[in-house]
């Protein structure tokens, strides 16, 4: 049963919200900003309406991901690796040839529904980090590396804290790119003018 779950959750997972959404108001989402699919260049490209659907469908993926574990599998170390499998499948779609989005939100749902107070002390983190930089790159890495740190503090289970420390990798693989612009001091900044938009 766990090995349907994981690959029924990595197709869930691959379902590519922001190429959906984009295509709906005629634009590949993918050949415009900083090419990812995810709800930041959803936002820089489509606008905030957009946006918010591409974030929620891709938050959703996760949630439905440990929904079914929890459901077939009953235990939190199943329903960490099956979401970790929905990450994947976000990360490295089937539907767009191995190609994807960087795993953020998808990481939240999964987050969410292993610990909501994780959760949220993730976000305070991300908050900040986006207040001070403007870099929501910066601010996925830092949140996303922090996870663990705080589910150790907050004595989480060690399924939940593995979990943060693989996601956390995710995070990090999927944004080496952006790391290096914002060391060269070439990553957009949030709030950048969507004619902008061309921009690497």
């Amino acid at each position: 049963m766990l090995l349907f779950d994981i690959v029924l959750a990595y197709l869930i997972g691959s379902i590519p919200f922001g190429v959906l959404v984009g295509n709906l108001k005629g634009r590949d989402i993918r050949r415009h900003g900083s090419g990812n699919i995810g709800a930041t260049n959803a936002l820089r490209v489509l606008g905030l309406p957009s946006a918010l659907a591409v974030l929620a469908g891709d938050v959703a993926k996760g949630i439905a991901a440990v929904l079914i574990a929890r459901a077939t599998l009953g235990t939190l170390a199943g329903e960490a690796v099956v979401g970790l499998a929905a990450i994947a499948g976000h990360n490295w779609s089937i539907f767009l040839r191995f190609r994807g989005g960087k795993g953020v939100a998808t990481s939240l749902g999964v987050a969410f529904m292993l610990s909501p107070v994780l959760t949220l002390a993730v976000i305070g983190v991300f908050v900040v980090v986006v207040a001070l930089t403007r870099y929501v790159s910066l601010g996925s890495v830092v949140a996303g590396t922090s996870a663990w740190l705080i589910a150790y503090i907050l004595d989480l289970p060690p399924a939940i804290m593995a979990f943060c420390l693989v996601g956390g990798a995710f995070i990090v693989e999927r944004h080496i790119p952006n790391l290096k612009r914002v060391i060269a001091g070439k990553e957009n900044r949030l709030g950048r003018a969507r004619g902008s938009e061309n921009a690497p």
